[in-house]
């Protein structure tokens, strides 16, 4: 994980020294057929440890604006693309599974998790920090649709029930 990480800093630094745009997106949603709803709904997407894992997500309607204003007017450098709430696993995973009237998820300790997961499966359920839209929103006079995962869940999932 530590090699990806490195290297993506590597390529986000050469992209932004020749002038071009990063664009870092947070955890997409929106799409009815993310895999990720499947994990929740079968509770195999459990909080692990306290949940304290800090997640940004971006609607992807969202993601979508802010890469057409990038392009059209962003100068060289970094943009996150995340919306106004970083929040931990243990908020936003149970919030998830309401919205798609799933059961809540399960809660495992860390070393079961480790075992099914590694390391880093550990450390993004855990130790992963948000990001900031700040520089986003004000350079590229960026307005979210959905300035929260709260209430971009239930607008696109709310309708969504478990299949049996």
């Amino acid at each position: 994980m530590r090699e990806t990480l490195a290297a993506i800093r590597h390529l986000e630094q050469a992209v932004v020294a020749a002038g071009g745009l990063v664009l870092r997106y947070g955890g997409f949603y929106g799409s009815p057929d993310d895999a990720q709803l499947e994990l929740v709904r079968k509770r195999r997407l459990p909080i692990v440890a306290d949940g304290g894992g800090i997640w940004s997500f971006v609607h992807l309607d969202d993601a979508a604006a802010a890469t057409v204003l990038a392009l059209e007017r962003g100068d060289p450098g970094l943009y996150n693309v995340v919306d106004d709430e970083p929040a931990p696993v243990r908020e936003w995973l149970p919030a998830l599974a309401a919205a798609i009237g799933a059961k809540p998820p399960r809660r495992v300790p860390r070393w079961l998790a480790r075992l099914a997961a590694g390391e880093s499966g550990v450390a993004i359920m855990t130790e992963t920090r948000g990001a900031s839209n700040a520089k986003t929103k004000r350079e590229l006079d960026w307005t979210l649709g959905y300035p929260s995962w709260r209430q971009g869940f239930r607008a696109a999932y709310g309708g969504q029930r478990v299949s049996t």
